[in-house]
Order: C-alpha cells, then sequence, then structure tokens
C-alpha cells in the first residue's frame, strides 16, 4: 500500500516516518521523500493513529492525486538543487517532464493551481535558499555557488538573489540573522 507524505524533504524526515511506522507497528517496504510503502493493508485505526502522529511531527497524508503530484514535483527539485550539479542549460521543463512522464504544461498548471505560485517561482527560491546556506558554511565563492546551481554567471545569480531577498549575497553574509526558511515551507 502506497502512502503519500507531505512535509518530506530530507533523509531526516525519512527516518521520522520510518520511526512513526515503526512506532504503530506497521511493516514498510521501502521509504522515500514524499511516500512510504507498506507490505500490507495498513488497518483504519492504525492509519488513524499514523496520520495523527505524522501531524505533531510536521507531516500529512496526502489523498489526493493532485497533492501528490505537487509533492512529487517539490521533492524531485529539492534534491537536483541539493545535488550542487545543475548545468547550465538545465530546463526544468525538460527535467520534470522526463521524471514523471508528464506534459510540462499539465504539471505547471497543477503546481500553480495547488500552491499558488509558479513552478519556476519555486526553483527560484529553492535555488536561493541553496545559495543561502552554501553562504553561510562558506564551503564555495559566489562564482562557484553560481556554476552549481546552473546560472550563466555570478551577475545573474547575484540579481536573482537581490530580487528575492532585497540583499545582494554580499549584504547577506553581513546580516546578524540571515532569515533561512524551511524548505517544507517554501
Amino acid at each position: 500500500m502506497k502512502i503519500f507524505i507531505k512535509n518530506m524533504v530530507c533523509n531526516r524526515c525519512i527516518a521520522a516516518v520510518e520511526n512513526i511506522f515503526n512506532n504503530a507497528g506497521v511493516k514498510t517496504s521501502a521509504i522515500l521523500l514524499g511516500e512510504a510503502e507498506t507490505e500490507t493493508e495498513v488497518p483504519s485505526e492504525k492509519m488513524q493513529a499514523i496520520e495523527k502522529e505524522l501531524l505533531d511531527t510536521g507531516f500529512e497524508r496526502i489523498m489526493d492525486s493532485a497533492h501528490q503530484v505537487v509533492e512529487k514535483i517539490k521533492n524531485l527539485i529539492i534534491i537536483k538543487i541539493s545535488d550542487l550539479d545543475i548545468a547550465e542549460d538545465f530546463l526544468l521543463s525538460e527535467f520534470l517532464s522526463s521524471k514523471l512522464h508528464k506534459d510540462y504544461s499539465s504539471l505547471s498548471k497543477t503546481f500553480s493551481q495547488n500552491e499558488n505560485i509558479t513552478l519556476e517561482q519555486f526553483f527560484i527560491l529553492q535555488k536561493i535558499e541553496k545559495v543561502k546556506e552554501l553562504l553561510l558554511y562558506n564551503e564555495f565563492n559566489l562564482t562557484e555557488i553560481a556554476g552549481k546551481l546552473g546560472y550563466k554567471s555570478v551577475q545573474h545569480l547575484s540579481s536573482q538573489f537581490r530580487n528575492t531577498t532585497g540583499f545582494t549575497p554580499t549584504e547577506f553574509k553581513k546580516l546578524k540573522e540571515h532569515n533561512r526558511k524551511a524548505l517544507d515551507n517554501l
């Protein structure tokens, strides 16, 4: 039985969800970002307990197919950005269409209707949050960050960063409070 779960954005989320299922005595065959697969059907009383625990932990079971698609899109984008391997000629439309085997216009429409933001805006917000993280960790300079996240130039990254945050990357690094957002809140 596949159960789709909202707000799973990292390996710690997978571990937390796995723990919820284990505590409920439900064996899983796989837990991935956004979904858990159980070995057998889950009785309704156990499912209610799991759903409550998911909510208490910041997750939520997704019942309808449109929200399932949106959650898959979010997870694919988050994983792609976290890999730090976005080519300069990367096309979000081709990437999502090939991964989900659906027409991009349909994916984009479903996403926008359910999230009140376009796919492209969500992608940019995710990239900017990753830029903030990388700036704070001082692992890479701005040129390296731009290259790893598919920006054609440092100027393009800086411009997009400023339009999104109101600060240049350098100004952001100097701030005492960095106002980073959790990925599942974007």
